[in-house]
């Protein structure tokens, strides 16, 4: 029998085993927002919000609505009722606030912004793999990627209640490129608000900004639209040699 080196078995096959697979050297993903990225639906939020806050005696503005678009219910309530306020009743007034939202966008309808499906598309077929990584709770994900048509292209997500801190910490994007395997510096985030670009470059990963409704977008690339993005964006971003 062949001794070769010397070295147990057990040794090698163990350390074969700590080297990283090919598979984890060349994976790559995108992360992305919903809201105002994969679709606007900040009609149906408006909306939600002024009704349900007039039903507890509260007026939301336009002007405050918009101030607030993109953070978590609890923030969002918080900043309105106060620090004190009791931790049932904010669970209370978000539950009914996001049940209402659903409601209002299955009966309403709700589309792709321009460009989503077409990159969903692409990504998918190159190999990317694609996560949701958002601040709205797991049944309006779920809701609006069936409502959308567009679920077949996501292999997981990370929701409001998988983080403990919202955006611009970059906890969300971490837990979701955990969820595909998939290293921080070989992740792309996508979003339109500039606590999102904040958290996704906090999170070691690159970023593409969409949109302008929300002011200046420090990331690595913005655009007006997905429309608008080279062929090539994302291969820039995260390359296949592995350089990031």
């Amino acid at each position: 029998m062949d001794q070769g080196d010397g070295r147990d078995q057990r040794d090698i096959s163990q350390a074969d085993a700590a080297l990283p697979r090919p598979s984890l050297l060349t994976a790559r993903a995108v992360l992305w927002d919903m809201d105002g990225t994969l679709l606007d639906s900040a009609e149906y939020h408006w909306l939600t919000w002024k009704e349900i806050l007039a039903l507890e005696g509260r007026d939301m503005t336009r002007e405050r609505f918009a101030s607030t678009f993109g953070r978590r219910n609890d923030a969002v309530l918080r900043d309105l009722f106060g620090e004190d306020f009791p931790d049932h009743e904010i669970a209370r007034i978000a539950g009914a606030k996001e049940a209402r939202y659903r409601d209002l966008v299955l009966a309403g309808g709700i589309e792709p912004l321009p460009g989503v499906r077409r990159w969903l598309e692409r990504l998918q077929a190159e190999g990317w793999r694609q996560a949701v990584a958002s601040s709205a709770p797991r049944a309006n994900i779920e809701a609006l990627l069936e409502a959308l048509g567009i679920e077949e292209y996501f292999a997981a997500f990370a929701a409001d209640e998988d983080v403990q801190h919202g955006k611009p910490d970059p906890q969300v994007f971490l837990v979701a490129a955990s969820r595909l395997a998939v290293p921080p510096a070989r992740c792309v985030v996508v979003e339109d608000a500039p606590a999102g670009i904040e958290g996704g470059r906090r999170a070691g990963m690159r970023t593409i900004g969409v949109g302008a409704t929300h002011g200046s977008l420090p990331a690595d690339l913005v655009v007006g639209s997905l429309d608008a993005l080279p062929d090539d964006a994302f291969d820039r971003l995260v390359d296949m040699t592995g350089r990031a």
